[in-house]
Formats: C-alpha cells, structure tokens, sequence
C-alpha cells in the first residue's frame, strides 16, 4: 500500500469517527446535563470537549472505540469543570471572610465617600445634604428628619431621590 493510499483509508477512518461522535451528540449532551444539572452549561462542555478532541481524533482506529473514548473524555471534562467551580467558590469563601474581617477598607471608603461628596455637589441643595448626612456621616434617616424637621418617610423618599439623581 502506498503513502498516498494509506492516507486515503486514514481520512476516511477519521470521516467515520467524527460521523459517529456527530451522530450521538444528543447522547453526549444528556449525558454531561445529568451531571452539570443545566443545559447551557451542558452544550459548552460539549463543544468544548469536541473542539479539543478534533485534534486527537486520527489516534483512534475504529468508529466502534470512539464513542468510548469521547465519553471518557465528556466524564473528564465535566471532573474539571467541577474541580474549577470548588476552587472559584473556595476563593469567594475566602474573599468573603477577608471582608468580613477587614470590615470596610479605609482606602476604598474614603475613595467612596469622595466620589459621593463630588456627586452631591450637583444635586438640589436638599438632596445634597441627605446625601451627606446619612450615606458619608452615617447619620439614620431618622435622626437625620429630625435634624432638618421633616418626618422620618419624608426623609426616607428624600435620600431615595437623591441617590436616584
């Protein structure tokens, strides 16, 4: 059998395996679904396991041992994508500690307060100051209508509106 001959029969093996993974995606698609528990998340581990295997596909020699193979390669494919989802929710656990025990950075509060007490500058005078009073002193809404003599709800839609402009 010549060269050209032998690449002839392997592009025609190649053709019948990708034929036969194509044929059993939707089998492929409802195996990954049952173990990601959604769809979307499902058809992305799909292509991708498709996209990656395209370039190992000429090392399999018969169609039959394919879908095996891609299966294996569906079951690590979805092992990884768990192994990165505990790892992103071990750092967001982790974050979420720090911050909680850091409380507000000091850096990041006055960064705020400034960008806020810029802000303020451009609304009505009395929007202005419930700004001020109660989001960069701290001050509660109702301490606050009562240092300006207006009733706690007034004051309440008074701080709305003004975080609304």
């Amino acid at each position: 059998m010549s060269a050209q001959d032998s690449t002839s029969v392997e592009q025609a093996m190649n053709g019948d395996v990708l034929q036969r993974l194509v044929t059993n995606h939707r089998d492929f698609l409802r195996f990954v679904e049952k173990r990601v528990g959604r769809r979307d998340l499902a058809e992305e581990i799909l292509q991708n396991a498709f996209v990656r295997s395209l370039a190992k596909v000429d090392t399999i020699r018969n169609e039959e041992s394919a879908v095996a193979w891609f299966y294996r390669a569906l079951r690590n494919a979805v092992i990884d994508h768990h192994r990165r989802e505990k790892t992103a929710d071990k750092a967001l656990a982790a974050f979420a500690t720090e911050l909680a025990i850091d409380g507000e950075d000091s850096e990041t509060k006055g960064a705020v307060c400034a960008c806020i007490g810029q802000l303020a500058t451009t609304l009505k005078p009395e929007y202005a100051e419930a700004l001020s009073r109660v989001e960069l002193e701290g001050l509660s809404v109702k301490d606050f209508a009562d240092e300006v003599g207006i009733s706690a709800s007034n004051a309440g839609v008074r701080v709305f509106r003004a975080r609304e402009a």
